[in-house]
């Protein structure tokens, strides 16, 4: 069984979906660009064909 990656249920990562400009999404959005278990969702979703930034 493949352990789902906490990203894909990010309290943090919806509200930034409902509204990328408030406060916490802004930190949301730049916590990604540091975040190795970001990173490790993106590669994850490539491997298996999907795609979201």
């Amino acid at each position: 069984m493949k352990m789902q990656a906490p990203c894909e249920n990010c309290k943090w990562r919806k509200h930034y979906e409902r509204n990328p400009k408030s406060i916490l999404g802004r930190l949301w959005r730049w916590h990604t660009g540091w975040c190795p278990g970001w990173k490790a969702y993106q590669a994850e979703l490539l491997e298996t064909g999907k795609k979201r930034s």
